[in-house]
């Protein structure tokens, strides 16, 4: 099917953009019957997202980075889009290379029993203005009859300049996606394709460190995203690899987030209509809590936030605040009167490569009250002498789950403060 779709498209290239019709209408067509496909919408947009009842389908939130061999978050998708035969549409509209990313992965889910296509909706696509395809009725009909739709990585703004008008509102074919949605179909993305699901997303951010230092501009470091999660949750990617954590805490605190979702490299946060989540695939996510956290004015400052840790096969509900562990963690709560670790818990680099995580990992199964992580920039970074103090602290409300199979922790409302530090220059001398 995508042959015969890659065919028609590079027609398009050579044609009027009437063959644009000719092309869609052989998607919509070739549609499988999972959704009847409704008569085309209004060129006027949709209501709001939150004006809608909520959605029948649900979400499969990747970090990035999702290989190719990761069958459970590529079969998930596909079971979610209505099994064996799914109709699912690509969207490549992040990526510089659309054509090449769409190709590989209508691949890669046609090898789990979907029946993909790609949606040619992409600012990088040569000679094509993506505009008119974004308004076109018969390609907006076809998605809506999808049983799914995938987002590739990328930039994330290129995403949502592709589908929404310049005065904000919704294209044709993102009222479509919300359609399929609602119905019951699933919508996916990875990288970039994680970031538009909040309402919410990081345009074009500084590093995390400077973030803390230095604060965000709406509208620059942060803009808007496509909110198919809600309003309510924000949602960032990449989380533990980059320690992308700390950069979340300045956006949520300046757009009135109180719950946030971290999700780290070649995993999924898979959320039902129900609003509960699972985590699948290599790793975990993090959930942010900034219900009752408090701040102060000046460098950033914050008391009182939650931290929790979610592996594989955990589930949290955004709804009840309810953490279910996954079946092999279910009778391995932590013995907190027969701790393993027993020594100072500090690293020097909180922001490295899931520290955060290993860190309250051992906190958890301590005789430690609290767990120490510092980050500080190099002597040649704008205000070098400005570091920040992260401290992890058990509560009564901390809980740990550690896998016997694995030896993975689980971890639950670990309490985060953050305060900044003066850093001494030079930081070491030599004898």
């Amino acid at each position: 099917m995508f042959k015969t779709i890659h065919v028609l498209f590079h027609s398009l290239l050579r044609a009027p953009l009437r063959l644009l019709t000719a092309l869609t209408t052989l998607a919509a067509l070739s549609a499988s019957a999972v959704h009847a496909a409704p008569a085309a919408d209004s060129v006027h947009p949709s209501p709001p997202p939150r004006a809608a009842s909520q959605p029948q389908g649900s979400l499969v939130i990747v970090g990035g980075a999702l290989r190719s061999d990761n069958d459970a978050v590529w079969d998930r998708i596909v079971e979610l889009a209505g099994g064996q035969g799914a109709r699912i549409a690509v969207f490549a509209s992040a990526s510089a290379t659309p054509e090449r990313s769409a190709r590989m992965l209508v691949e890669r889910f046609n090898r789990s029993g979907a029946r993909a296509f790609f949606v040619p909706v992409a600012e990088r696509l040569d000679k094509l203005d993506y505009r008119i395809a974004a308004e076109d009725a018969e390609l907006a009909a076809a998605v809506r009859s999808a049983g799914g739709a995938y987002f590739a990585g990328g930039d994330q703004g290129r995403i949502t300049r592709a589908l929404r008008r310049p005065d904000g509102s919704n294209t044709r074919m993102l009222d479509a996606l919300w359609n399929m949605y609602r119905r019951g179909g699933v919508i996916a993305g990875s990288s970039a394709g994680a970031a538009i699901m909040s309402s919410t997303m990081f345009g074009q951010p500084r590093t995390v460190l400077a973030t803390l230092k230095q604060g965000l501009s709406d509208g620059r470091h942060i803009t808007q995203g496509l909110g198919f999660i809600g309003d309510d949750v924000f949602v960032d990617q990449h989380l533990l690899v980059r320690g992308r954590f700390a950069r979340m805490l300045p956006a949520m605190l300046a757009k009135g987030y109180k719950i946030g979702l971290g999700i780290d490299e070649n995993t999924a946060m898979v959320v039902g209509p129900k609003r509960d989540v699972e985590v699948i695939g290599y790793r975990g996510a993090l959930l942010v809590d900034l219900t009752n956290a408090a701040t102060r004015d000046g460098t950033f400052n914050l008391s009182n936030g939650r931290l929790s840790y979610l592996d594989n096969g955990d589930r949290f509900n955004l709804s009840s605040g309810v953490f279910t562990p996954a079946p092999d963690k279910a009778e391995g709560k932590i013995d907190a009167g027969k701790p393993y670790y027993r020594e100072p818990l500090f690293s020097a680099d909180i922001l490295g490569n899931g520290t955060v995580v290993d860190l309250m990992g051992k906190l958890i199964d301590s005789d430690q009250p609290e767990a120490i992580g510092l980050s500080l920039d190099s002597a040649s970074a704008e205000q070098p002498d400005l570091g920040f103090e992260f401290k992890l602290s058990r509560t009564g409300e901390s809980i740990g789950y550690q896998s016997p199979f694995s030896e993975t922790y689980s971890v639950y409302n670990v309490r985060l403060d953050i305060r900044p530090i003066v850093v001494q220059r030079p930081l070491y001398q030599y004898k």
